[in-house]
């Protein structure tokens, strides 16, 4: 976070020494500087319904420049039209600082008002936060400037260059970032900086951009805009099997999403907030059947201090789902609880794993190291052992979650249907979902979101998945137990009571082919709530509980081999092995042949124990992907989730007739 004080009622950062606003008036410098030197009035207003604008900014700072871009967007821009701005900032403000900041604007106060609720402390990474009704997409990227921007998966047509003075802050104006800038325009992309500086013009120049001076704000004399007239001729090489599939004009936006779980609603949602229409298919009588009907999930970001791709995926996922929840579905005892979550240390390894998270802040002030004591007071109950607290955490009905998302407008439900076929026409280039009685819906694009069902069909059969067999607990809640005031979860977990229940679990059998309740594993689970809160199993009056006649429920978690999710377009498995069989020989090979997709075929799968986390920023990928819209996370990440990973290595490890 970054380190500021206030000087005459306005911030002042410590770090770089310098104001993060003109002292004359912020507000007339941004609209004069970044707003009207890239005709934002003009270019918003000449847009269609159905399109999109992207913003890239260096230096997020306290916001005034998104609110100020958001609010030019809703008075000039067609209704239909998107804005996505991408900003990159490395030392965000708190919380508490942001709000006191852009209280300094009282004209901007209602757009404030809805960002400050779901701006949180962040960690490094990428964070997707969307607004009015998802018009207004904002990913904000905590980082360093120029890897967040080579990390990019977007093309922007207008550049804020906003960070400090280059004299207080040369590490972020050089040329890398530059390129990369110009790597990432669109052709006739704009840019505006409040800097004249001639070595920041000459850099842009360089990367391609015709830069002039003009006149500046207030005291300052000359500024700097620019454009760039013609696309990048020369670009690195990049695989194409991870590259997005082509998308021609579409005669329509219709699409088929087979899976009433979270990631079925979830990539319904995002389909529906950008106009489409969508008719989601589930096999049962009602959604949220499977994997996504425990009466309690648990919102909670499971993290490693290596911070591999699965704990990048699990930070960016676990606030937005939190963002998506405290947008769409209000608290209560029956829906869902922002009660905060214990990780306990219950062993040594634990404690040290947990020191050494701390140590390498990946987390940020997301998660705060109580001892004991503090552990007890937190939670409401006496416990052995500190831990971890994640204040936003807590514990989620899934089913309400899953009913909000597909009561978005736009979304066409089909319970008890089951999609057995799915038919492709070349000529019309459209889908049909076929079942038993025939055509069952019509799309131009199908999204497979069933789990471990996903790849019953001919074009994902060769996608591996496995099935875990997970069978939660129910204890009634008693006069001790409901002081429980937080999610504990160690080996297992347990959650406040909702509904009179406290859900508790859960079991991991990975060979089990039933979905049986069993007494064994009810056993199991209470025994993992012994080891972790003695006092609570004892409050529970656990040990006199009947396991044969315990509540329970049990599902299948369906996973992949590197336990990431899979999510992405679909290949065409033997012509994909085809086109790229000389990684058999050489895994080092820059091959640039196009991928054989399978014209709009997606899948949002696999996503294991964490499919409130995962699920449904998921599906705001699958989004990016088939609308050519800016992603929400690093390219890189997303590389590490998408279907073709599998077939890749299985080319490069010289495995061609193996499964992987």
């Amino acid at each position: 976070m970054q380190n500021i004080s206030w000087q005459d009622g306005q911030p002042f950062s410590d770090t770089f020494g310098d104001v993060y606003f003109s002292r004359d008036s912020g507000l007339e410098e941004t609209w004069h500087v970044f707003l009207r030197q890239n005709q934002l009035p003009e270019r918003f207003a000449a847009l269609a319904a159905h399109q999109h604008f992207t913003i890239g900014e260096t230096g997020f700072g306290t916001g005034l420049n998104f609110l100020c871009a958001w609010q030019c967007f809703q008075q000039y821009a067609p209704v239909g039209a998107r804005l996505h701005y991408i900003s990159v900032e490395k030392f965000p403000l708190t919380p508490r600082d942001l709000t006191q900041a852009l209280a300094l604007w009282p004209e901007l106060a209602p757009l404030a008002q809805v960002f400050c609720a779901q701006y949180c402390a962040l960690p490094n990474g990428w964070h997707r936060m969307l607004f009015d009704q998802g018009r207004i997409v904002l990913t904000l990227i905590i980082g360093d400037a120029v890897e967040s921007l080579e990390a990019l998966d977007a093309y922007v047509d207008a550049w804020f260059l906003d960070g400090f003075s280059p004299a207080k802050n040369p590490e972020m104006w050089n040329p890398r970032l530059f390129n990369a800038m110009a790597l990432h325009s669109e052709p006739g992309a704009t840019l505006a900086t409040f800097t004249s500086a001639g070595f920041v013009r000459r850099g842009l120049q360089d990367a391609g951009f015709q830069v002039e001076r003009v006149p500046g704000f207030g005291s300052k004399r000359q500024m700097s805009r620019g454009v760039l007239p013609t696309p990048v001729s020369e670009r690195p090489w990049s695989a194409p099997w991870f590259a997005k599939p082509s998308t021609a004009p579409r005669q329509e936006k219709t699409a088929i999403v087979i899976g009433g779980g979270i990631s079925g609603a979830a990539s319904a949602y995002s389909l529906a907030l950008r106009g489409w229409s969508v008719t989601l298919i589930e096999r049962h009588a009602q959604l949220a059947s499977e994997a996504s009907g425990n009466p309690q999930g648990i919102l909670y970001a499971r993290l490693s201090a290596h911070a591999p791709p699965l704990s990048q995926l699990t930070l960016s996922g676990y606030l937005y789902t939190v963002g998506l929840l405290r947008r769409l579905l209000p608290q209560s005892d029956e829906t869902w609880r922002n009660c905060g979550l214990l990780q306990l240390a219950q062993d040594q390894d634990e404690f040290d794993k947990q020191q050494a998270l701390l140590a390498s802040g990946i987390a940020g002030d997301l998660i705060q190291a109580l001892n004991p004591t503090d552990a007890s007071a937190c939670a409401g109950v006496e416990l052995t052992h500190g831990g971890l607290f994640f204040p936003q955490g807590g514990w989620l009905y899934p089913a309400a979650l899953v009913a909000k998302l597909c009561a978005q407008p736009g979304i066409q439900l089909k319970t008890s249907t089951t999609a057995l076929e799915l038919d492709y026409n070349p000529e019309h280039r459209h889908w049909i979902a076929l079942g038993e009685q025939g055509p069952i819906a019509v799309g131009s694009v199908v999204i497979l979101a069933g789990g471990a069902d996903s790849t019953a069909f001919d074009a994902t059969q060769h996608l591996p998945v496995k099935r875990i067999r997970g069978q939660i607990s129910q204890a009634p809640a008693t006069a001790a137990s409901q002081k429980l005031k937080t999610v504990l979860c160690g080996a297992g977990y347990i959650a406040p009571a909702r509904a009179g229940l406290h859900c508790l679990g859960a079991s991991f059998k990975f060979n089990a082919d039933h979905l049986d309740i069993s007494a064994q594993e009810h056993g199991e689970n209470l025994e993992m709530l012994d080891q972790a809160a003695p006092s609570l199993y004892r409050a529970l009056g656990a040990a006199s509980l009947d396991t044969q006649q315990m509540k329970g429920r049990a599902a299948y978690r369906t996973t992949s081999p590197d336990y990431m999710p899979i999510v992405g377009p679909v290949a065409h498995h033997q012509a994909f092995m085809e086109s790229y069989r000389d990684l058999t020989r050489d895994a080092s090979l820059q091959l640039t042949a196009p991928t054989p997709w399978v014209p709009g075929l997606y899948i949002n799968a696999a996503h294991g124990s964490r499919g409130m986390v995962s699920a449904p920023i998921s599906g705001e990928i699958l989004a990016a992907y088939i609308n050519n819209e800016p992603a929400p996370l690093a390219k890189p990440l997303m590389d590490t989730m998408h279907p073709n990973r599998f077939w890749v290595r299985e080319l490069s490890r010289g495995k061609r007739d193996r499964r992987y």
